[in-house]
Order: C-alpha cells, then sequence, then structure tokens
C-alpha cells in the first residue's frame, strides 16, 4: 500500500512526535508498504520566533504536487504546520479523504508563551484544521474527551509503542552515565521549554541529585538559575537508555502534554515515573504500580522510588511498535483519488464552449 504522511516536526528535532512517526514508518515499510514523507527538509524554511530550532517550511504551494505526484492510497496529516496545513488544503478542495493527529496541546502551548492568546480562541483554531479530516487520531482516552468537550467529533484512539530492544535496564557491561554521583537520582528527559513545566521539577526540594537530558530554548537561563543541576544536553538510542536505567525515579512534569513516550521509554528501563495527575499520565501511568501520580511532586517522586522495576518493565513491553503501526494502518482511510477525477471532470463540464 502506498502511505503518504506529512509533518512539520521531522529531523533533526527530537520531541516525541518525531520519535513516535519515524519509528511507526520504518515499522511500515519493513513490513512491505511504500512510504513517502513530507517534511521540512524539501522545502526553504526559516526559524520559528521564540523557539528557532524548530522550521517552518515556505514554498508550501509545492506540496499539492508531492502528494498528487506519489498518489497515495492513504495520506495521514501528523501535525497543524505550514506543510499540515496546505495538505489539508488540498485535500478538502478535491473532496478527497485524510485523516489527521493531535498530539500537541498548542492552544495551551501558546497560551503559556503569549497569554493574550487564549485557549478557547487555540482551540477554534484547531478546530477548524481538524473539521474535514475523517478521524483526529490522539494518544489516549483522556485526550479524546477533552477534545469533544471543545467540539471535536470526529475522534478516535492511537496508542504508542517502545523499543524494548533499545530500551532495557543497563547491562552487566553497559557504562553507568551516573556513576559519579552518590545516591539516589532523579531525571527528567526532554524539551528544555516553558510548556514542559521543568521548573516544577528543578525546585522540587530532592535529597538527591536532578540530572536533566534534553536542550531546548530555556537551557541556557535555567542551567544559570540552577547551578546544582546537571544538564546533560540531548541523548540518543541506546546512550539516552543507559540514562533512564540508571535514575532512580523520572520525572514528568507536564501539564499539557497529550502522551509522553518517554514514560514509556523510562518504564521499559525499569525506572518508576513520578507526575502530576493530568492527561498522559493518568492514561500512561499505572499509579502505584508503575509510577506514582501526585498533585505534589516531591511527595510522587519519593513513593516512585520505592516501587518494582519489574512492573515497570512488563508494562512498557505490552506496548510495541509493531502493534502501534497496525494501530494507526486500521485508522487511515482511502484517500478516494477518484472523488478528485470526478469533481474535475465536472468542473470541466461546466465551462462553456469556445
Amino acid at each position: 500500500m502506498k502511505l503518504m504522511f506529512v509533518s512539520d516536526a521531522w529531523f533533526p528535532q527530537v520531541n516525541g512526535v518525531v520519535t513516535t512517526m519515524s519509528t511507526v514508518i520504518e515499522t511500515l515499510r519493513n513490513e512491505g508498504h511504500e512510504v513517502d514523507v513530507i517534511q521540512p527538509s524539501q522545502f526553504y524554511t526559516v526559524p520559528m520566533p521564540t523557539y528557532p530550532e524548530i522550521r517552518l517550511s515556505m514554498d508550501v504551494w509545492r506540496v499539492g504536487e508531492k502528494i498528487a505526484r506519489f498518489k497515495p492510497d492513504r495520506l495521514h496529516i501528523v501535525t497543524e504546520g505550514p506543510l499540515g496545513l496546505a495538505a489539508m488544503r488540498y485535500m478538502s478542495r478535491r473532496g478527497m479523504s485524510y485523516t489527521t493527529a493531535f498530539h500537541t496541546k498548542f492552544p495551551e502551548y501558546t497560551n503559556a508563551r503569549f497569554p493574550f492568546v487564549t485557549v478557547p480562541f487555540g482551540y477554534r483554531v484547531m478546530h477548524a484544521f481538524h473539521k474535514h479530516s475523517e478521524r483526529v487520531m490522539v494518544a489516549t482516552d483522556s485526550v479524546r474527551k477533552e477534545l469533544e468537550h471543545w467540539g471535536f467529533d470526529n475522534v478516535v484512539t492511537w496508542s504508542r509503542g517502545v523499543d524494548t530492544s533499545v530500551f532495557r535496564p543497563l547491562d552487566a557491561d553497559d557504562e553507568n552515565p551516573l556513576a559519579h554521583l552518590d545516591g539516589k537520582v532523579a531525571i527528567y528527559v526532554g524539551r528544555i521549554a516553558p510548556e514542559k513545566n521543568i521548573q516544577a521539577f528543578l525546585d522540587v526540594d530532592y535529597e538527591g541529585h536532578k540530572v536533566v537530558v534534553g536542550d531546548g530554548p530555556s537551557r541556557a537561563k535555567l542551567e544559570a538559575q540552577y547551578p546544582h543541576v546537571h544538564f546533560v544536553g540531548y541523548q540518543k538510542g541506546r546512550d539516552l537508555a543507559r540514562y533512564f536505567a540508571a535514575a532512580d525515579v523520572f520525572v514528568f512534569p507536564s501539564l499539557t502534554d497529550t502522551y509522553g513516550v518517554v514514560m514509556l521509554e523510562a518504564m521499559a528501563c525499569g525506572t518508576p515515573v513520578a507526575a502530576f495527575p493530568v492527561s498522559g499520565p493518568l492514561d500512561v501511568v499505572n499509579d502505584g504500580v508503575t509510577g506514582v501520580l501526585d498533585e505534589d511532586l516531591s511527595r510522587a517522586m519519593t513513593r516512585a522510588e520505592r516501587l518494582s522495576s519489574d512492573d515497570c518493565i512488563a508494562q512498557a513491553r505490552s506496548n510495541n511498535w509493531e502493534k502501534t503501526a497496525q494501530f494507526l494502518l486500521r485508522n487511515m482511510v482511502p484517500a478516494n483519488w477518484s472523488q478528485q477525477v470526478q469533481k474535475v471532470a465536472s468542473a470541466e463540464g461546466a465551462q462553456p464552449s469556445v
């Protein structure tokens, strides 16, 4: 089957969307599907204001050409950025079918950065983007219910996975990247940005070391503000897994993530999760078994450290990428190219003869 994905989030970005989609696409290709991806490196881009590591595509009129040339059997729009918007318009204007995804709570993210942009206004924009989609895919039931509250009526769930061949406990011959730190270690992995609420973690009074893995627009400021916290930058693959596995607890302070693949990655390494009881963690963490959810993050961290690594690993292993890829494929819909042919024929038939 010919599958096309349109995503404004792609390498070299490091985030959950890129991790999820790149792994799923690789899995689909390994299963014999022909897959094409429309992504920013194929276009002229400019840095996003206030977030330069994200590149915004400018010459998006070429999106339609790429779709028409590849002629996918099914098309999925991953993000609501310039490329996603161009693909949505191309497909909608031709009466063709496609699916979309809601990975990121942009209304809340935007409001956190620019308070004058209200959350209700943000969801009106999101609703306008997704309203012609056959199915809007979300990671959890909690997010589905939230979108339905904002008037969405075409939402379906699509679970996530983790590669347990990479994310696993430390092997006997593995180097422990945190061996130089005496005592307990709490770790955060992700973008260092205001919307991640990382300061809630950094402000916790913790009898041990705090390690931050990742990068982002707030790193320099927070590194200066919290000199006793260990900032180690981006880590990938097995290097990242070793950081997860060497920690006593993984802290997920976000209040706005729709899922958080990093929680599954931590569990796969045998590290329990401490988080707030909000959408994302509520759907991923088995409270009291694979992590602790509490409005008091310090209390959640202390209690989570006592949980069984084996229970964490068992939950992670029940979420594999093959299952995730098949779930996505079942949610995608035929593009209906015949519909476009009919619309073109109708338009030509309506033209007056000369």
